[in-house]
């Protein structure tokens, strides 16, 4: 497979996996709400949406590693989240949809880590420019969300289950195309595990990775509505999610030499600051030119934190552990961090409305001190030496 042919199918890869984040992520509250759900309970499904990952991350890592195959377990988890996801057609009322949420999104969240653990193994043997590629991901989430935002406009929130259903399976079909790399020969044994758990410098990556996607927990899962009862429409709520990800675009097609520059350690201490920025911003305002403007911070709380978290885990940790190493950052720090936040950011948004932003410039604060201790303990080479 030639670099170009590797860089392309893992752009479509990109490009079908975030149409249906683009979808889901902005307007799945919105189809909770039209389905009676409280302030209360979506921020407990939230927290699902999170903690499900706990379970099947290090399960799928594990898997993974041990066969040394990305492409087919991928293919598995797409076909079985797409059919589990279809099921919220069929229910009503909160524990029904707390259950089918637990299956569908865990099934569907286990697919991303291995894809990036695929999508660096490719990067790095093809000597392609990640960014670049996962840059696809984020336009697709644009067209995405704006799209949605504006079919909402006349369409009901019942709508949302399909779409998400049909990009699910999209990924399914695109993920039997996606470069067959291998990090270790089937049945292989896997190198062993315990030297990332009592790495410091692993450790302390964690810790960053957990304060900086808690922080995004009442932007996630609240601003949607919060706009939506300061008088903003759907088809601009849209646009405001899609401007945050046009910055974000900017920053991956500029990613090369940016990270070059700074490092996956100075890339996170940038998002972690940014983060208090940003937080203390939407929780005073909801004027649009203001927001119009804090939402370029989204290239720094999400792009700069994102491209830090894949080269330190390509830079630090070896290829045989890397979907080990990637599904224990999506367990705690993209699973069990913001799952722990999210019934509490519940609790604040019902109870102080944007005044619960100002918790999350708290914890983006934490980020930026563990930031800076990985700074001074990890020298950019192996975390386990």
């Amino acid at each position: 497979m030639t670099p170009r042919s590797a860089g392309l199918r893992l752009s479509t890869y990109y490009i079908a996996v975030f149409t249906a984040v683009g979808i889901h992520l902005p307007f799945w509250p919105v189809w909770l709400a039209d389905k009676g759900m409280t302030a209360a309970q979506i921020g407990i499904i939230s927290a699902i949406t999170y903690l499900s990952r706990i379970v099947i991350n290090p399960i799928m890592g594990h898997l993974v590693d041990r066969r040394g195959d990305r492409r087919r377990p991928m293919i598995a988890l797409a076909t079985a989240a797409t059919l589990a996801f279809l099921m919220f057609s069929l229910v009503d009322g909160f524990i029904p949809i707390l259950i089918v949420t637990a299956l569908a999104i865990g099934l569907w969240a286990a697919i991303m880590p291995v894809g990036e653990s695929l999508a660096m193994m490719t990067v790095h043997h093809h000597r392609l420019d990640y960014g670049r590629v996962r840059l696809w991901g984020s336009l697709a989430f644009i067209a995405a969300a704006t799209l949605c935002g504006r079919l909402l406009t006349g369409v009901p929130p019942g709508v949302l289950v399909w779409l998400i259903g049909a990009a699910m399976g999209l990924t399914a079909l695109i993920c039997v195309a996606l470069p067959d790399l291998r990090a270790t020969p089937p049945g292989g044994t896997p190198a062993p595990f315990r030297p990332l758990l009592v790495s410091v410098p692993f450790l302390l990556f964690l810790a960053t990775g957990s304060f900086n996607n808690a922080a995004h927990t009442v932007y996630y899962g609240f601003a949607t509505l919060h706009w939506r009862a300061a008088g903003i429409g759907d088809d601009v709520i849209g646009l405001l999610w899609s401007e945050g990800v046009v910055a974000e675009i900017v920053l991956f097609a500029f990613s090369g030499p940016v990270v070059r520059r700074l490092g996956p350690g100075g890339l996170l201490l940038i998002a972690a600051l940014c983060g208090v920025v940003r937080w203390l911003a939407l929780g005073a305002t909801t004027a649009l030119p203001a927001l119009a403007v804090i939402q370029v911070l989204h290239a720094a709380t999400f792009g700069c934190a994102h491209l830090g978290a894949m080269h330190f885990l390509q830079r630090a940790i070896p290829t045989g552990l890397s979907a080990r190493a990637q599904g224990l950052y999506a367990s705690v720090a993209v699973g069990l961090a913001p799952g722990l936040m999210s019934p509490l950011t519940g609790w604040l948004y019902q109870t102080l409305g944007g005044g619960a932003y100002a918790v999350m410039a708290a914890l983006s604060l934490g980020a930026a001190a563990t930031a800076w201790l990985l700074m001074k303990r990890w020298d950019g080479g192996s975390a386990l030496s």
